[in-house]
């Protein structure tokens, strides 16, 4: 395991949680637009989307080395990372206002389906997630300044 193992895992869960961050900035964004893609001749609102994470998959030489090194920690963690933004099926919400241009014969239009109170939950999830990761990032930087110091 490297010196810098715990930085490299932080890192990684640093930039899952910026890319949440700027979905979750993104889904705000277009939560009144009516017209975000062709479907059939026919504009289609716009639809929420939402990050999946998972944990890195241990690469050959990790196994190897756990296999090898009977000390070494077993099952020790390899950060994370996104594995895909996948768009939310939940139905369009109906609005009536007859005065907009997008609105069906019955005078009711298709919003999306984005609901704010929602991707404010996901926001400050994503925001104190990325700031305890911050911290993480900041004591093991501390502890190898403390190790650099003792060789003074």
């Amino acid at each position: 395991m490297s010196i810098f193992h715990s930085m490299n895992t932080t890192a990684s869960a640093l930039t899952a949680q910026r890319l949440r961050m700027d979905v979750v900035s993104s889904n705000m964004a277009n939560a009144d637009t009516t017209r975000a893609k062709q479907v059939n001749g026919q504009w289609e609102p716009y639809k929420r989307k939402s990050v999946v994470l998972q944990a890195k998959e241990g690469q050959f030489s990790s196994y190897l080395q756990t296999a090898m090194n009977a000390n070494s920690r077993d099952g020790a963690g390899n950060g994370v990372k996104v594995s895909k933004i996948v768009e939310d099926e939940t139905p369009f919400q109906l609005v009536y206002d007859p005065t907009h241009p997008d609105t069906n014969g019955d005078g009711y239009v298709q919003m999306p389906n984005v609901d704010p109170l929602k991707e404010m939950v996901d926001l400050m999830s994503a925001t104190r997630s990325y700031e305890a990761n911050v911290t993480v990032l900041n004591a093991s930087k501390n502890m190898l300044m403390k190790a650099l110091e003792i060789g003074k």
